[in-house]
């Protein structure tokens, strides 16, 4: 990697966690019941920095710390337009850019409107796809992208198979994602307040739409369970795969058991606060891994992509 190359990449870092920082900071504000301690915007209570105690901490900090981010993004793209000699790079990280501002804008309207859930929703699920934007950029600029670089020829049927899973996964826990928020600024964290059963059934009670959304969400968990560990099952009894994909599939099964552990706390613990907020950073840990994992096997095995198993196996990076 060249010098300009080596500090892109280190950039991304950077801007990757920072994101995923912030996406905690922000399930913190919810969590806490901080999301009006501050009424007004851009502005907190007239002034850029108010007093920081009580649910103020949480918000304005929430505020501050997207702020900082959005200042790294647009420097990012700057960074990319003057030294990226891919097109398709430097406009991934103006996208990303344009992301976080209209994510800035929805996250004011959100307190302007008092937290109707419509946009609150649309808020979190647009944070999601930021933080995807970040994953993409991460690895598109790590000598890892080089490495999966296409050969000739074009797939085959098992490559395009492993290809197709790694997106459904991704696909899946996005759809998790907005089932999850949906349950989150409806209140219905604990409409369903037993587990393994619900409601002390199989299948609970579809009377109360925040049960039907609570259980929702719970099929959606099982139903990501299912792909996630078909698809690592399927990854790793294929003979040849990159390495990168290797270890990506091995930290998606990782997480994946967090995860879970993670939403059936959530409930014993009765929605505590630093617990259901792990969960939900947790989980966008897990669908920046499905993110990055399916760019990656698109990268290898995509159309026109050849076999890139014949170049780059489990013995090679």
């Amino acid at each position: 990697m060249t010098q300009s190359s080596l500090s892109a990449h280190r950039f991304a870092v950077i801007l990757m966690s920072s994101t995923l920082f912030l996406l905690f900071a922000g399930a913190l504000v919810t969590s806490t019941g901080s999301s009006l301690s501050v009424p007004d915007w851009p502005l907190s209570f007239g002034t850029l920095f108010p007093k920081m105690t009580g649910g103020v901490f949480y918000e304005h900090g929430h505020r501050l710390i997207a702020g900082a981010v959005s200042l790294m993004t647009l420097g990012f793209a700057v960074f990319l337009q003057k030294t990226e000699p891919r097109t398709w790079v430097r406009r991934l990280g103006w996208a990303a850019f344009g992301a976080i501002i209209l994510q800035a804008v929805l996250g004011g309207v959100t307190v302007l409107m008092h937290l109707p859930p419509a946009v609150s929703i649309s808020h979190a699920g647009l944070a999601e796809l930021f933080f995807a934007l970040t994953v993409t950029l991460f690895l598109v600029t790590s000598p890892t992208w080089e490495n999966l670089g296409p050969g000739s020829g074009v797939p085959g049927p098992r490559e395009a198979k492993l290809r197709r899973a790694t997106l459904a996964v991704a696909c899946l826990l996005y759809l998790q994602i907005l089932l999850g928020a949906l349950t989150r600024h409806l209140g219905a964290g604990l409409a369903i307040p037993d587990f393994p059963l619900n409601l002390g059934r199989v299948i609970p009670p579809l009377d109360d739409p925040l049960v039907v959304v609570h259980f929702l969400h719970r099929l959606g968990a099982y139903a990501c369970v299912g792909l996630i560990l078909y698809t690592v099952w399927q990854v790793m009894g294929a003979e040849k795969v990159p390495p990168v994909i290797l270890r990506a599939v091995t930290l998606l099964g990782g997480l994946l058991s967090i995860q879970f552990t993670l939403g059936i706390l959530v409930i014993v613990t009765r929605k505590n606060a630093w617990v259901t907020s792990t969960h939900l950073a947790t989980g966008a840990a897990l669908w920046g891994t499905a993110v990055y994992l399916a760019v990656a096997a698109r990268q290898a095995w995509g159309s026109g992509g050849g076999q890139r198993s014949a170049v780059s196996g489990r013995q090679s990076n």
